[in-house]
């Protein structure tokens, strides 16, 4: 049995986006890969040295087949990853950023990853992980899903296994009304939350990270990205004191912000799990940032295990 530092729960879709910089409307060729926010971490917490797995439904499609060899040629182990005969993998669109910002067109309602439930976790053999990582993008996805990353924080609290959560709101898939409250809730029972500032204010109308400190005063490690210009950290130690943490964003030449945040996380995560100071571990989260930002796929291998510091350019990091 091989033991996990990090396994990743949740849906990664097939993307497809114009080989080169036009609109999709335009496009005569294109470019197939894929993408998904915790398969994203689990392939940078790889590339960094630690054992990640993937867990989540693929269809027994093509699309499945490429992520599942794609994402063991990176170094991630997939073998929680259940194939579905009977759904199809979600897919994505991408268009480029032509002046107006990237966009997405998400075609993956009733897919495999969808059909997700608290059964599923019965044969990840959860024994073989300290930790899980998710988001809120996998309760977004149904009811089962929802129902699956709630039975997970359930079973880190009486487990002992640690659980860090990426907000990752996103208004396609669920209205604030209905996200806020229930995000609110997951979040509040992880060891570990990762939120934009600028989806607090939308979710929950915070516009100061320390009143996102104040509605979530659970997590034992609480991370706010104020988008271009700082991350802050909140450490609550077992004594019940709080120690607030800042780091300034870096300044990068932005190709595309797709993708930043989980990288964001995936730093800071590593940085975590190693141990490093509030500070290192913030710088970490913007180092691996700010090597995707440099591109316009997902997720940016080369980063490795030597973090780049980024501190020119012409633009500054924006992500959450």
């Amino acid at each position: 049995m091989t033991f996990l530092d990090v396994l990743c729960v949740g849906e990664t879709m097939a993307v497809v986006t114009p080989a080169r910089s036009e609109s999709l409307s335009e496009a005569d060729e294109c470019l197939l890969g894929f993408g998904g926010a915790e398969s994203n971490v689990a392939a940078h917490l790889a590339e960094f040295g630690y054992r990640t797995g993937w867990a989540s439904r693929v269809g027994e499609d093509p699309f499945g087949q490429r992520i599942l060899g794609g994402l063991a040629a990176r170094g991630v182990d997939v073998s929680f990853v259940t194939r579905d005969s009977t759904c199809p993998t979600g897919v994505y669109f991408k268009e480029p950023d032509l002046g107006h910002g990237a966009r997405t067109l998400y075609y993956r309602a009733g897919s495999a990853a969808s059909r997700m439930a608290p059964a599923d976790s019965d044969a990840w053999q959860l024994e073989q992980t300290g930790w899980i990582h998710t988001s809120g993008i996998n309760a977004a996805l149904s009811a089962g899903c929802s129902a699956l990353a709630e039975h997970l924080l359930v079973e880190a609290q009486a487990k002992g296994y640690k659980v860090s959560f990426d907000v990752n709101y996103r208004p396609a898939l669920w209205s604030a009304d209905v996200a806020g409250p229930r995000l609110l809730e997951l979040a509040g029972m992880s060891s570990v939350v990762l939120v934009g500032l600028d989806e607090a204010e939308t979710l929950w109308g915070c516009t100061a990270a320390e009143q996102v400190s104040d509605l979530l005063p659970g997590p034992r490690h609480l991370v706010i990205k104020d988008s271009a210009t700082e991350a802050v950290e909140f450490v609550r130690e077992e004594n019940r004191e709080e120690r607030v943490h800042r780091m300034p964003a870096h300044r990068v030449d932005v190709v595309e912000p797709v993708g930043a945040g989980d990288a964001f996380a995936a730093g800071f995560l590593a940085g975590l799990l190693r141990g490093d100071k509030p500070a290192d571990r913030l710088a970490l989260g913007h180092s691996f940032a700010a090597w995707t930002l440099g591109t316009r796929a997902d997720f940016r291998p080369g980063h490795g295990t030597k973090p780049r510091v980024y501190e020119h350019g012409n633009h500054r990091a924006a992500y959450s």
